[in-house]
């Protein structure tokens, strides 16, 4: 994973500046400050906004509907469960249920400690390995709820 910056009102507007002229920018600017932050800050919304010509509302609608945008700083670890049927078929809604009850979190959370935050993906291409994860975008198949936890455990380590 690339070095997340700490949050930074000029950089932000720099990231922007750099893809504003795009067609479509909205995403690529999204997805740029969400790599050199680790999410997009509520303070980039109206620079974004401004940037492209557009409301606020509408950047806050698109960080709000897709997914992949965090609104807030991930943990230490990202966590992607695959939520895709191949690996529903193999019991990882039941998996996912139990780590997310050990965790103490809800999807898109981060534990109280800062150290892992949990997000759902719709499929990894793993569907012969399944259940599947990306560890910090490491892929990690064959998942039980104690499998996940060992992974976490090592890659922390």
């Amino acid at each position: 994973m690339p070095a997340i910056e700490p949050w930074s009102a000029p950089r932000a507007a720099e990231i922007i500046a750099g893809l504003a002229d795009r067609e479509g920018a909205m995403l690529p600017i999204l997805h740029a400050l969400q790599e050199a932050f680790g999410f997009v800050h509520e303070e980039a919304v109206p620079l974004i906004a401004e940037a492209l010509n557009v409301s606020k509302a509408e950047v806050h609608g698109c960080i709000t509907f897709y997914h992949d945008f965090r609104a807030g700083p991930p943990g230490r670890q990202v966590v992607k469960l695959c939520r895709a049927e191949a690996c529903q078929a193999v019991g990882a809604e039941a998996m996912h249920a139990e780590v997310l009850r050990r965790l103490g979190i809800e999807w898109h959370g981060t534990t109280r400690d800062g150290a892992v935050t949990v997000e759902p993906v719709y499929c990894l291409g793993l569907r012969a390995c399944g259940p599947a994860a990306l560890i910090d975008d490491a892929p990690v198949a064959r998942l039980d709820a104690d499998g996940l936890q060992a992974a976490l455990i090592e890659v922390a380590a």
